[in-house]
């Protein structure tokens, strides 16, 4: 069996591995990080979760070792999709540099420019950045990528397939054509291979398992559901996530639950707070330090619930995530494959459900092609039952955001209503069906004149002519035409 001992890396960066407690490299380390030894580029493919960050990080320091950085001038780039797998990345680099000298530089939004420009200033040796932030610091005149010598895609088919197209290519424009390039990802549909061609030198391919491919320590389910209204679909989802939550008992230590879009997970997270759980959401909108907080807190064990976007389903190692429920079933199917990877990491067992509406149905049958195998449809555990129980109709959510029903819409509905409380009368006596007494005459009445001429009458008063009512007034128009 392969050691790292075997894979020529630094013995410095040996003996931060070992005091990590790694010994043996998962098959994606073992297969990539040779060629990456070599200068080779990369193409790396493998399940989520199997270890593919240390799988560059791990040469990149053992080829950096010897050699100085210069000021603004990187001598390594990883760029990455979001903002906390690039803090991912640095804590990697803090844990496997700590006994060599290596500096590095994290470039992400939500972050003093200034503080991020001292560093690069200094000089750094890898420079982990997101793409927008780090175009930033090159047009304020801040940074020069000429001197990179190694250049890492994490997530390359998300980078590539999520709008970062042009700013991925204009990267590469500014880097040497001799530079080293590793891509490493989940998942690689033919159509993004393509485009990375464009980037890799006869990469040294390395796929360990087949590209979308789930792991088989992750038990899987999924609950079609179909609420009893349109309008009442949010509020009993939602009811029923708090179900499948209560149902899995002592077994959901923590979980993270996705959804697609980030006012669903506002809405979600407000929700089971509000029914006592303990939740926060993370999505890109909130203020970067308050991600970390809650990304933190999620670490720690001191909260339980992490309600997500797809900002949370990315390269994100949090080791012990014993669930993940998909609230949403996600619009791309690639996603699932990242979404569930986020529980059963390193080996241990995990568990996924999803939530199918009708609507949903195209998506989900996406990702069962993509990963090639049913997922297995599991009992409602309402019973079947559509209908929000009492306590969850007044839930946080009368799904804030969503504009109300008018006045006419609920008189409609009262419309619609009003035959079930004439049945409901139909017991009473009829007093309508009674012929109504006549009233007696008063001695003012006088019949109405006839207006059907247009006219008015002569004995007619005008509200502010007091009783002089000039002839021509009461003549009609026909009248007046004529006359």
């Amino acid at each position: 069996m392969t050691k790292f001992s075997d894979l020529n890396l630094d013995p410095k960066v040996l003996k931060a591995i070992e005091d990590a407690g790694y010994e043996t490299p998962t098959p994606i380390q073992a297969g990539a990080i040779p060629p990456a030894l070599q200068g080779r580029d990369v193409l790396g493919i493998a399940q989520t979760g199997t270890g593919k960050t240390a799988s560059f990080t791990l040469p990149m320091i053992t080829l950096l070792a010897k050699g100085r950085a210069r000021a603004r001038m990187p001598r390594s780039l990883v760029l990455c999709p979001t903002r906390e797998l690039a803090a991912q990345v640095a804590e990697n680099f803090d844990t496997y540099t700590k006994y060599m000298k290596l500096t590095k530089a994290l470039l992400i939004g939500g972050v003093s420019f200034k503080e991020q420009e001292q560093l690069i200033d200094r000089g750094v040796d890898v420079l982990i950045a997101t793409p927008g932030r780090l175009l930033d610091h090159f047009e304020r005149g801040k940074l020069l990528l000429t001197g990179v010598q190694i250049m890492v895609v994490d997530e390359a088919d998300r980078m590539l397939d999520m709008g970062f197209i042009p700013d991925i290519e204009r990267i590469f424009s500014l880097t040497p054509f001799t530079r080293q390039t590793l891509f490493f990802s989940a998942t690689m549909a033919p159509e993004i291979e393509r485009i990375t061609n464009t980037f890799l030198s006869a990469p040294e391919r390395i796929e360990v398992a087949r590209q979308a491919t789930t792991g088989e320590n992750i038990k899987q389910g999924v609950v079609m559901f179909k609420g009893s209204r349109r309008d009442r679909e949010g509020s009993e989802k939602r009811n029923l996530l708090r179900a499948l939550i209560d149902a899995e008992g002592d077994k959901c230590k923590n979980a993270i639950i996705f959804c697609n879009r980030k006012t669903d997970v506002d809405i979600v997270a407000k929700s089971l707070k509000k029914y006592g759980y303990d939740a926060a959401p993370i999505h890109g909108d909130l203020d970067q330090s308050q991600r970390m907080r809650t990304l933190d807190g999620f670490r720690d064990g001191s909260l339980r619930f992490l309600v997500a976007s797809d900002v949370a389903a990315r390269g994100l190692d949090i080791p012990d995530v014993s669930h993940v429920f998909n609230f949403d079933v996600p619009g791309h199917a690639e996603d699932y494959v990242h979404r569930i990877g986020r529980t059963g990491r390193a080996g241990k067992k995990g568990t996924t459900l999803m939530i199918c509406t009708p609507r949903d149905e195209k998506a989900f049958d996406a990702i069962e092609r993509l990963v090639q195998q049913e997922i297995p449809r599991i009992d409602n555990p309402l019973g079947g039952q559509a209908t929000e129980s009492p306590a969850a109709a007044d839930d946080a959510d009368a799904d804030e955001g969503k504009p109300r029903r008018s006045s006419r819409s609920r008189s409609r509905k009262s419309d619609r209503d009003r035959p079930a409380r004439d049945s409901a009368e139909a017991g009473k006596p009829d007093v309508s069906a009674e012929p109504a007494a006549e009233k007696p005459a008063r001695k003012d009445d006088k019949p109405k004149p006839d207006r059907r001429g247009g006219g008015r009458g002569k004995d007619d008063k005008v509200v502010g002519m007091g009783d002089h009512l000039p002839s021509f007034i009461a003549l009609s128009f026909d009248e007046r035409r004529t006359g």
